[in-house]
């Protein structure tokens, strides 16, 4: 029980490392492995005429950078999504949140392709709250709807079906071409411009969603039990839901959708760290910014030199996991 305890400060102690090592592995690692002593002088001393240099300050820091970011804002979306409905089946790539930010998007590369950055952010962010409120909205007008696995049935189809009207709508108006980097997830081709701008976005949905940690907690045991406890739930869901709509639209600007992140990392992070919600959400976050990192390296190897999708390899992971859920949980209630 005192190792359990101990466990979160740990995984919060040794985060820095963990971060700097799996940096310094994406650097160094890929279709061209770079030295040490490389990555150091392009860090410090930086030469812009070295094509090694502009290789790690233009393309392997934004990438890396940007796949610790969305791993741990997906991550935590996904903890705060499981919390607060108590399904464990929830993820934003389950639920139509990224599907609604990757449509959305796909409507603005149509009629305002010359968005910029922080445009494209907010915009996304209104895509995950429509994609969200279409698939709870559904769920909650059928018999039964927000159980885990027929809320997740919903979410896959609505998911589907804003993928295939975004698909039909690039393809008529030719921008298929444009909107590909959305949902393939192209870690090699992060935007600078968007990746400075989604840390202080991030970092007001990370506060969110810390901010109602210890709610979170308590609506995990049901609203009965919430309400009796005094918690003001409608308000709680609310903070919930600003948050996952600010990390996870954040996390689609950046580098198109992934899927799994949310649905594996905060079930991970409750079996090392327990069900307290101030543990949890920190922690997912960390965990699921290193996991994504990794992967990240991990698909440079599959089939090298060429590099592997990184959706293929975290559904590689996520499906089975998917899978087992169902089969050990079946429709109830977690948390």
């Amino acid at each position: 029980m005192g190792k359990r305890k101990s466990l979160p400060a740990l995984i919060l102690i040794v985060a820095p490392i963990l971060i700097l090592l799996t940096i310094i592995a994406s650097i160094l690692y890929g279709a061209k492995n770079i030295s040490f002593e490389t990555v150091w002088n392009a860090l410090f001393y930086y030469d812009s005429e070295n094509v090694d240099h502009t290789i790690i300050m233009t393309s392997r820091l934004p990438r890396v950078l940007g796949a610790l970011l969305v791993g741990a804002f997906l991550a935590i979306s996904g903890a705060l999504m499981q919390g607060m409905t108590r399904n464990y089946l929830a993820s934003p790539s389950i639920m139509g949140v990224t599907d609604g930010s990757a449509f959305i998007i796909t409507i603005c590369m149509v009629f305002m392709p010359d968005l910029s950055s922080i445009q494209l952010i907010l915009y996304s962010m209104v895509g995950s709250a429509l994609g969200a409120g279409i698939v709870f909205g559904f769920g909650s007008l059928l018999p039964n709807g927000l159980s885990p696995v027929r809320l997740a049935i919903i979410g896959t189809v609505i998911g589907t079906f804003l993928s295939s009207v975004s698909a039909a709508i690039a393809s008529y108006f030719q921008v298929s071409q444009n909107i590909s980097f959305w949902y393939n997830a192209r870690l090699h081709q992060v935007d600078p411009a968007v990746l400075k701008l989604a840390i202080p976005c991030g970092i007001v949905g990370i506060i969110l969603a810390l901010s109602i940690s210890k709610s979170i907690t308590i609506l995990s045991l049901g609203d009965e039990i919430s309400i009796n406890l005094g918690e003001r739930t409608k308000l709680v869901k609310a903070v919930a839901i600003l948050s996952v709509v600010c990390l996870t639209g954040t996390a689609v600007a950046l580098v198109g959708k992934i899927g799994f992140i949310g649905l594996i990392i905060p079930h991970i992070t409750r079996l090392l760290v327990g069900i307290d919600y101030k543990w949890v959400i920190p922690c997912s976050g960390v965990i699921g910014a290193v996991f994504l990192a990794l992967c990240d390296v991990i698909s440079r190897f599959i089939n090298n030199p060429f590099e592997t999708p990184i959706g293929v390899v975290t559904s590689l992971i996520g499906i089975p996991f998917f899978l087992y859920l169902i089969k050990t949980k079946g429709g109830g209630k977690h948390v």
